[in-house]
């Protein structure tokens, strides 16, 4: 069953977090990166003005400000660590931070901007450029594997992200990873439909993470829970283009934290690649997927609207013929309508070794578009269901029968 008190945990830590930082004091000290060097052109380097900016609020005990005002900033690459003195830092931003547009300036760095071991960071605006188009077209052509990912938050407590805009990152917009108590809100994400790996924001290893009011349309998925996301909440989030909202991919390796207690609710996907997906690969794992809610979601042409996928296996290489390991249970799909692009607009494939269980779908109402448009050319809808055991459907269109 899902753990109601744990979902509204993870809004009551949101809300008051953000009370609790709102309250920024007039006089607090204000470190401006252009007071350290830093100038508003796209080209000339600003990294060691952002840093030393940072390095001065951050080891100031008094609750302060790092601003980057108007302007274009070329930023290599930068770490900005932690702990810092005041539990209090605002990275206030009205600018445009612009990464490289030669991806091997970065190189094997992993990250364009990192915030590491931070506590009671918030980010407030700004626009993130990542320039990913030269690396984009040599992942395409499968030159390179190894990509760096754009903002990403890891082992860090109690970030408020708000009003941030990141547009074509060259592979992650957001990760956060190995984090407690993050949230963020009115994030916009824009990248082209065909960018590769471009996930709008990423969740792994963290608990407490809240995303709400955010717009995302990229090259993958819109937002991807990866091994250990536990106690999620997603709320009034637009997707389209993108790969959906995706728990997975999970299952690659045995020994693996499992995924729990997350919630979905009143989203728009359009003309995405799945809606609400959950998939693991088909190899032996100890890890798990329970305690989900996916509810109040509306389906604009979406190719896959509700799909459990336990035999992912791009390329049929490392695991094919292999059952998955992670058990998925308690899983619901409430008020859940609109239109799919396929004829079988819920396809659940679980695994023959471990079957899905809890599986519950009340006012589901999918029709099928096909490759048309508008609802002149619908017509019904069919689903596919195989090793799911205790399915419960109430008012569900398709009529999904499990085997």
């Amino acid at each position: 069953m899902l753990n109601l008190y744990h979902s509204s945990s993870v809004l009551v830590a949101a809300v008051l977090f953000l009370i609790a930082t709102a309250a920024a004091s007039a006089s607090r000290p204000v470190y401006s990166v252009t007071n350290y060097g830093s100038r508003a052109d796209p080209k000339t380097d600003s990294t060691t003005a952002f840093l030393d900016a940072w390095s001065r609020a951050c080891s100031d005990p008094r609750p302060s400000t790092v601003y980057v005002p108007n302007g274009k900033f070329y930023i290599r690459n930068a770490t900005f660590e932690g702990p810092c003195r005041s539990n209090d830092t605002l990275v206030r931003v009205d600018g445009t931070l612009v990464a490289p547009a030669d991806y091997s300036v970065i190189g094997d760095a992993g990250n364009w901007i990192l915030f590491h071991s931070v506590d009671g960071v918030r980010i407030s605006g700004g626009i993130l450029d990542g320039q990913g188009i030269a690396l984009w077209s040599c992942k395409l052509h499968g030159q390179k594997k190894d990509c760096p990912l754009g903002a990403t938050i890891s082992n860090s407590n109690n970030v408020a992200i708000d009003g941030l805009t990141s547009t074509n990152s060259q592979m992650f917009h957001i990760a956060i990873t190995g984090c407690r108590n993050v949230n963020l809100q009115r994030v916009t994400v824009t990248a082209p439909g065909s960018s590769p790996n471009t996930d709008g924001i990423h969740v792994g290893l963290s608990t407490l993470v809240s995303i709400t009011n955010s717009t995302i349309s990229t090259g993958d998925d819109c937002i991807s829970m990866g091994p250990g996301a536990r106690n999620v909440w997603i709320e009034r989030v637009a997707c389209g283009p993108g790969h959906g909202i995706s728990i997975g991919s999970l299952g690659w390796t045995y020994q693996e934290p499992g995924v729990e207690n997350v919630t979905v609710k009143t989203v728009n996907l359009t003309e995405t690649t799945n809606g609400l997906r959950i998939k693991t690969w088909g190899r032996p794992s100890s890890g798990f997927v329970r305690d989900v809610l996916f509810q109040h979601a509306v389906m604009e042409g979406v190719q896959n609207p509700i799909l459990i996928d336990q035999n992912y296996c791009p390329g049929n290489r490392n695991c094919p013929g292999r059952a998955s390991g992670v058990e998925v249970s308690d899983v619901r799909y409430w008020n859940v309508r609109g239109t799919s692009r396929t004829e079988v607009a819920v396809r659940i494939d679980c695994s023959k070794a471990n079957p899905c269980s809890g599986i519950q779908m009340r006012d589901v109402a999918l029709a099928y578009v096909g490759s048309g448009s508008g609802s002149a050319s619908m017509e019904a809808a069919a689903a596919s269901c195989t090793n799911a055991r205790g399915t419960s459907l109430t008012y569900v269109t398709p009529v999904v029968k499990c085997s």
